[in-house]
């Protein structure tokens, strides 16, 4: 049976993440410090001033924590066959998988959460119960500034726009009798709102630094596995910005394969529990 390491994106942070990991890698916590400016035991143990929930820092103290538990995997485990991670957890399977060194990622992470942070007055929501193409067809109709950011599952899907368009979906789905989850995010994700961003974000990356993938990852953006091409990998990156999540799609191309054991390295077990609902709803 082949292993199958999932990493967690924003949503999975949680204060105490990372306790008992820290002590066991001071090199990569003091590296942590230098590049962003800011202890990151501090803030995964304390959460001043509550900002584990913005974006700026959210995204930079997952990253180091679930690389930390990728660490912690490799002292029992050789590497696996397949990695995932959703949305900022692409960023620690590509980690994970070669294309960069922990130092080149985490900048990476710290510029990408500074741009998703920048932009005000926006946020997302989970819609349970509803399949993709019939909240597409509403969205579409109805609520045209809205997008769709994750698929998750057969039925939940984030959606991504303005807070006020937001509460009128959130008015509407209450009418039709389904669950709408506001999400504890500072942004519209995976949306056309951050598309203001994407060259800036691109700009930060330097192909040089980029190297050949040893690890099958298969990219949110396509659902496929991420190529050998340097601008392939580039434009799976940046494109992640402002397209949805293709969650579902991407566990549907493992499955199809072989056999798997999925394990999830990170904080919570969001990804595992989308993982036996897609199993559940493809065996129905």
């Amino acid at each position: 049976m082949k292993q199958v390491v999932l990493f967690p994106g924003q949503g999975s942070q949680v204060q105490g993440m990372g306790e008992n990991l820290f002590d066991k890698h001071p090199e990569i916590v003091a590296m942590a410090n230098q590049v962003l400016g800011y202890d990151v035991v501090d803030l995964c143990m304390h959460n001043p001033e509550n900002r584990l929930q913005q974006t700026k820092y959210t995204q930079p103290a997952l990253f180091v924590v679930n690389h930390l538990h990728y660490l912690q995997f490799l002292e029992t485990n050789t590497k696996p066959s397949y990695i995932l991670g959703h949305s900022l957890g692409e960023f620690n399977a590509l980690l994970a998988a070669g294309l960069f060194d922990f130092e080149t990622g985490l900048k990476l992470v710290q510029k990408r959460g500074e741009l998703m942070y920048s932009i005000p007055g926006t946020g997302m929501a989970a819609i349970i119960g509803m399949e993709y193409e019939e909240l597409k067809a509403i969205l579409s109709e109805k609520f045209p500034t809205v997008d769709i950011a994750n698929i998750n599952s057969h039925t939940q899907i984030v959606i991504s726009g303005a807070l006020e368009n937001l509460e009128e979906v959130a008015d509407f789905m209450d009418e039709e009798g389904y669950s709408y989850i506001p999400l504890k995010v500072s942004g519209a994700f995976h949306s056309r709102y951050m598309s203001q961003v994407k060259e800036e974000f691109r700009n930060a990356i330097n192909p040089s630094a980029l190297s050949l993938i040893s690890i099958p990852v298969i990219s949110n953006f396509t659902a496929k596995p991420y190529t050998d091409s340097v601008v392939d990998c580039i434009e799976n990156m940046v494109n992640q910005l402002d397209n949805p999540i293709q969650w579902l799609q991407s566990i549907e191309l493992v499955l199809e394969k072989e056999e798997c054991e999925f394990i999830e390295l990170g904080p919570g077990v969001v990804l595992t529990n989308l993982v036996q609902k897609i199993k559940a709803s493809i065996s129905a």
